[in-house]
């Protein structure tokens, strides 16, 4: 079957290799690209026996172990009977001429997808009060899905082998600054100080693991638009066996990004109590009760990792868009991202622990 060159998968070709290894899938009536996202491209199917969503690897080069769907189809199976929300998966094609990469289908999940943390938009669905109330619904939602997924026994779910044990931070940074170095497009002298910083500085291996995301905010999560409760977490194509600080961490760094960065607004400039949103210290200590921890130390590492990591992700969005294969169209927009982001890091280093 030959493979297609374009970023929407062909139909019919879609439709022939469905017929003979995913009959369940039905007759395809559309296929739509979601707008959102900058690393898979993914598109809504419809079909006569229902809605589904399929997740494709970009064209083009790819960086080692980047846009790993092959990955998210293997997690969001194992995770499908427990605590934790996500879509079913459907099939998983290892065969890159079918539509040019590899690719999964998954179920379509319904409901509201926010991609402004301050939630501005509550105020006028559900007025002042009640929207503040919402807010601190949200916020809980996500913190309590964060520690039903680092509560998991990754053994229990067939998932011993899904990353290495031990010394996380040492491999993923070494990973990300790999991954920054054979994406780069300018010189940063701040992103140099900074993985300097880092490698002097990761903390000692506390023997902490986990089933962590890897890409863990707003914008990844399904609520149910009546009652807020999570249905589903989406793209999990970053996900490891790690340590569950590097999620809380992501999470928080997001929400110390300005409210005006691109298509990622934080919470850093906002007056977070007006909005009923929890502070950053107030979500780490939900969390840690949660988790029966008493603190978190080298609390700034995590952060400014964070940080780094979010850069080094960017940075090869717009390595793509430089070489034309990004999945979004406004990729390039996201090249006045990274000194802000470096920036930001480097911030995060003068605090005190």
């Amino acid at each position: 079957m030959a493979a297609s060159h374009n970023i929407q998968p062909d139909l019919a070709l879609l439709q022939a290799y469905l017929d003979k290894q995913a009959v369940e899938i039905g007759r395809l009536v559309s296929i739509e690209k979601f707008s959102g996202g900058q690393s898979n491209p993914t598109f809504k199917l419809c079909s006569d026996q229902g809605e589904f969503v399929l997740r494709r690897q970009p064209l083009g080069k790819l960086l080692k172990s980047a846009h790993a769907v092959d990955r998210e189809f293997r997690i969001i199976s194992a995770l499908h009977n427990s605590k934790v929300p996500v879509p079913s998966a459907v099939h998983l094609c290892n065969d890159t001429q079918v539509i040019g990469s590899q690719f999964c289908i998954m179920s379509f999940v319904k409901g509201s997808i926010y991609w402004d943390a301050a939630l501005p938009t509550f105020d006028e669905l559900y007025g002042t009060e009640q929207a503040k109330v919402s807010r601190t619904e949200i916020y809980d939602q996500m913190n309590l899905a964060l520690t039903k997924l680092h509560q998991l026994n990754p053994q229990d779910l067939g998932l011993a082998d899904y990353g290495k044990p031990g010394n996380y931070f040492s491999r993923q940074l070494d990973r990300w600054t790999k991954q920054y170095i054979a994406s780069k497009t300018e010189d940063n002298k701040d992103a140099d100080s900074l993985m300097k910083w880092l490698s002097n500085n990761i903390p000692d291996d506390d023997g902490k693991i986990s089933i962590v995301h890897g890409d863990f905010r707003l914008d990844n999560f399904v609520f149910d638009s009546s009652c807020h409760q999570m249905i589903a977490i989406l793209d999990w194509e970053l996900s490891t066996l790690g340590h569950p600080y590097a999620d809380l961490a992501y999470q928080c760094m997001q929400l110390r990004l300005p409210s005006n960065m691109g298509n990622v607004p934080g919470l850093g400039s906002i007056e977070r109590g007006a909005l009923g949103i929890p502070s950053e210290a107030e979500y780490v200590a939900r969390y840690c009760k949660r988790m029966d921890l008493d603190m978190i130390p080298n609390w700034k590492f995590y952060i400014a990792f964070s940080f780094f990591r979010l850069f080094s992700i960017v940075q090869g969005v717009v390595k793509r868009a430089k070489d034309g294969n990004a999945s979004n169209a406004k990729a390039l927009e996201l090249e006045a991202l990274l000194k802000p982001l470096s920036t930001l890091a480097l911030t995060a280093l003068k605090e005190k622990d």
